[in-house]
Parts: C-alpha cells; structure tokens; sequence
C-alpha cells in the first residue's frame, strides 16, 4: 500500500535530486509541482510509477528485515535487570537495522529504481525505447554490462541514509508512543488513528536528518563508474561539483516530495505493524493458555 500510494512522489524526488536546474546564476531549481506537470506532460501520468517493479520486489522483505532486526537488536540492548530499552539503546538498535536492509535489500532496489525513474521516455510513444525496459531488464543489463558490484553503488551512502532514518525514526515513534502513554493511562494499547500520527511525525524527522546524503546517493546510483576511480572519489566529486555549481541548497533538492512520500508511508508501516503485533501476542496468550488448560 505505502509504495502504490507513494511512488509519484519519490519518482518526482529522484527527478529533481538529478536535475542540474538552476546553475546559472539568478535562476532557480525546478520545484516539486513542476516537475511532476513536466513528467506528466512529457512521458504520461504513468511515468510517476517509473520503478515501481523495482520497489514492489523489494519493499516486502525490506520490511520484514527492519523489524524483525530492529526487535532483535533492540532486545540485545535490553537492560537485563530493568527489561526496559533505554532512549539510547532504541536509537542503537535502529541505526542497525537500517544498516542491515540497507546491505540486504535496499541498495541494490535502489540502484535498479533509480536508473528506471532516471529515463526520460513517453510511455505514450512506442517509437521511444528505454534503455530498461523494467525492473528484471535493468537487473541483467546492469550486471552485464557493469558487473554485479554495480548493484552495490553507493552501499556505503545507502546504509548511512537507512541507518540515521531507521535511528531516529524508532527512537522519535517510541517516545512519542511513551508520551502518549503517559498522557492516557487508561489506554493499554493506543488506537490506530494515534499509531498513525505518530508514525507521520516520526517519519519526517529522518529525511531532513540525511537530505543531503540522499541526493548525493541518488546521483551515484545513477551515473556508470569511471575505471580506476574509487566509491570515495566519486562520492567527494559529486558533492564538489553541487557545492561548485549548485550551491548548498542543491543538497535538499527533492526535499518536499521525498518528506511527503516518506511520512505518510511511516503512518502506514507503523499503524499496520502494531495491529499484526497486537494479533499475534494475543494469539500467543490463547495458545499459551489453552496448552495449559489441557
């Protein structure tokens, strides 16, 4: 659901992460409006859903892998005498589960999503072929053509963007759910509704904490790599010729679409996630009572 409901916004983020607009001097970017009517306009409204093979694939084990390893790092980090995880042991055991689906799904997803939103190319004109076709196309041409370590572009950027995604945004949703809590006594488990406001304000706080490492990753996911030049070379030069050429707010380009595609997919996960927890530990209790009964 988050990517179906999602994947415009990010399409238009990555298009304006890429875009070289506003280097001349008195002109400025292209905004986030802009851009999605110049996508639209150009290459259909089904350009927006450029990648979504890609993010489909990749989205449900990525999920899977967040939480199931955030949960384990975080219960490692438990105190033993207290049983309770402390704001930092929370914030720890995020950092590693973003870096865990950034090494085990997300970065070769998104170096495949990204070259398929990176064409321009109406999907109106059969005339106009891609250089990829879809997602399993790009996977056997990328590693054809660059070799399978292509898929692991800009791994070392990817799993820092998860891991200080993945860090605040755990240690902001336990808070606030601590908090809400407090204010609420009466509750045991929170409404839905209330799972979802938190996962949205939780889910804003990661991308203004790593624009600028996105949209440096974005542009190395992209482009080939030059023989003999290291990932620390590119990485150095691209951020050079921004700085250079674009100025410091070329850095929080895409900004706008990638917070609200981010956010309210947080709202989604977390207020889903929750309910299935609450299923399966009452599960569990009926399961652990009736085995004792008999």
């Amino acid at each position: 659901m988050e990517a179906l409901c999602c994947q415009p916004l990010d399409t238009i983020k990555v298009r304006m992460q890429l875009s070289r607009s506003g280097r001349l001097p008195g002109t400025k970017p292209r905004g986030f409006i802009a851009t999605g009517l110049s996508i639209v306009r150009r290459e259909t409204p089904l350009a927006l859903y450029k990648g979504l093979g890609a993010v489909l694939s990749g989205i449900v084990p990525k999920m899977a892998i967040r939480f199931a390893s955030f949960e384990s790092y975080k219960r490692w980090l438990t105190d033993k005498n207290t049983g309770k995880a402390s704001m930092g042991a929370i914030f720890l055991a995020g950092l590693g589960a973003g870096t865990t689906e950034a090494i085990a799904v997300v970065t070769p997803m998104e170096v495949v999503k990204i070259r398929l939103q990176a064409q321009m190319h109406s999907l109106a004109d059969p005339l106009e072929t891609p250089r990829y076709r879809n997602a399993g196309h790009a996977v056997y041409a990328i590693v054809r053509e660059e070799g399978f370590g292509a898929l692991y572009r800009g791994v070392s950027l990817t799993a820092l963007r998860q891991a200080t995604n993945q860090g605040v945004n755990f240690t902001a949703y336990q808070e606030l759910k601590k908090a809400a809590h407090r204010w609420q006594p009466e509750l045991s488990d929170l409404p839905s509704y209330q799972h979802m406001a938190i996962g949205l304000i939780s889910g804003a706080m990661g991308p203004f904490s790593n624009a600028p490492i996105d949209t440096i990753k974005t542009r190395l996911q992209k482009s080939t790599a030059l023989e003999g030049q290291s990932a620390w070379h590119r990485i150095s030069s691209i951020a050079r010729d921004m700085w250079q050429q674009e100025g410091f707010r070329s850095f929080y380009k895409g900004i706008t679409p990638r917070v609200l595609r981010v956010a309210p997919g947080q709202a989604i996960v977390f207020a889903v996630y929750e309910k299935v927890r609450l299923i399966l530990e009452n599960f569990k209790e009926t399961d652990q009572e009736n085995s004792y009964s008999e």
